[in-house]
């Protein structure tokens, strides 16, 4: 038995979000799909995060068992010609090849080190529609300096309860938030978030918080009176999924994952 690791790229909006649901009209049950027809068998994959509606993936890195020999560029064109075009495999590799003792212990989403979501905003006054479903969208001006002055208090270790989502099954709000790095360039900002794990909902709430900032509903230290408080009625409304994207998911280097850069500055 061997365990094929992917890495994933989608866009979110033809999906209800990563995970399978009735429907099947998630990115789970498309590429499990897809990926059966390579496999000659059922497929259940693991992933290393789940994601939104709408919430899109640079890098999502998966798993499965199988016992098929296949080369791995079948992993990779052989699954793609059976995927729509909102969903690619960009990379395979095979862990029994790392040549590790503890090969068959890898597992996408247990081993991760960190993941890092990036969201990108458009400020501008008027909407672009080139941009719809791809960014998140701001008419008003944003102040970045404030953004950053606020965002700094929540780097560390904290109970992130504030920017949780009631339906959140993790089982404790407290995370290690590693880095939130903003940036400007033109009409587009650039939240970076790296953390060990994230709650549901959490980098969006965090975003439609910073924005409250930004905008002068409220000012930076604001941030720390929402996080101190660990209640999610304090804080802003949840900000749309559209601009969302699942970055990079950290693995130790022993295990061998040819994984790409991470394609931060991909959008300009």
């Amino acid at each position: 038995m061997k365990r094929i690791v992917l890495g994933i790229q989608y866009d979110g909006r033809p999906w209800q979000g990563w995970q399978s649901q009735p429907s099947g009209q998630t990115v789970q049950d498309t590429l499990e799909a897809a990926v059966g027809q390579i496999a000659l068998h059922p497929i259940k994959l693991g992933c290393a995060g789940r994601t939104d509606a709408g919430v899109h993936a640079l890098e999502q890195v998966v798993h499965f068992d199988t016992s098929e020999l296949r080369p791995l560029s079948s992993w990779v064109r052989g699954v793609n010609a059976h995927l729509p075009e909102s969903i690619a495999v960009r990379w395979s590799a095979d862990i029994v090849h790392a040549q590790t003792e503890d090969a068959i212990e890898f597992h996408s989403r247990f081993s991760a080190m960190a993941r890092t979501y990036q969201y990108v905003l458009y400020n501008h006054p008027v909407r672009s529609p080139l941009l719809a479903g791809r960014v998140g969208w701001v008419f008003r001006p944003l102040d970045v300096t404030c953004m950053r002055a606020a965002a700094a208090y929540l780097v560390g270790e904290h109970d992130f309860s504030a920017f949780r989502a009631a339906s959140c099954q993790a089982k404790t709000p407290i995370k290690h938030l590693y880095e939130i790095a903003i940036r400007r360039q033109g009409d587009f900002i650039f939240i970076t978030v790296r953390a060990n794990a994230f709650l549901h909902h959490m980098v969006r709430n965090i975003v439609g918080s910073l924005i409250a900032v930004g905008v002068g509903t409220h000012p930076p230290e604001w941030m720390a009176t929402i996080l101190a408080a660990a209640d999610r009625k304090y804080a802003a409304p949840t900000f749309m999924p559209d601009g969302l994207y699942l970055s990079k998911v950290d693995y130790d280097p022993k295990w061998g994952l040819p994984q790409q850069d991470s394609a931060l500055n991909w959008f300009v």
